[in-house]
């Protein structure tokens, strides 16, 4: 049996810059954070949080928790959330193999994927990851 992963996982930097900010969105509101304490309260090299974040001094939502939506993050830090680029909406490229992207099934596939993996970060807030509510 073969098995294999036709999309692209989320990042390190995705991951990580998805646990800051859930981070920050646990802090009342105004409350600025310092990297590392960022760091350390979610097991992250400083070095590397550094780089996500780019060096300021504090760090804190500019919107609220409610507001910002792990899609939103997520495509930030890693760009679109398509496992293949001819399924992305905003990052459309066509394939090189492919003759026909109408009649194309992997491509079908690949955007219901994507249409499913849309549907739940673009709902989830940051507010809901920190509570728990799903």
């Amino acid at each position: 049996m073969i098995i294999f992963w036709l999309g692209q996982m989320l990042t390190a930097k995705g991951k990580y810059g998805l646990k800051a900010v859930v981070y920050l969105a646990a802090l009342q509101p105004g409350t600025t954070a310092h990297a590392v304490d960022i760091a350390k309260a979610n097991n992250i090299s400083k070095k590397f949080l550094d780089a996500i974040l780019s060096e300021l001094r504090g760090y804190m939502l500019a919107r609220s928790a409610r507001m910002i939506k792990a899609g939103s993050v997520i495509r930030a830090l890693d760009g679109p959330l398509a496992p293949i680029a001819c399924a992305s909406r905003t990052a459309y490229r066509p394939c090189k193999d492919c003759k026909n992207i109408a009649k194309c099934e992997v491509r079908r596939t690949m955007t219901l994927v994507r249409d499913a993996t849309s549907n739940i970060l673009d709902k989830l807030s940051l507010s809901d990851m920190v509570s728990g509510r799903r």
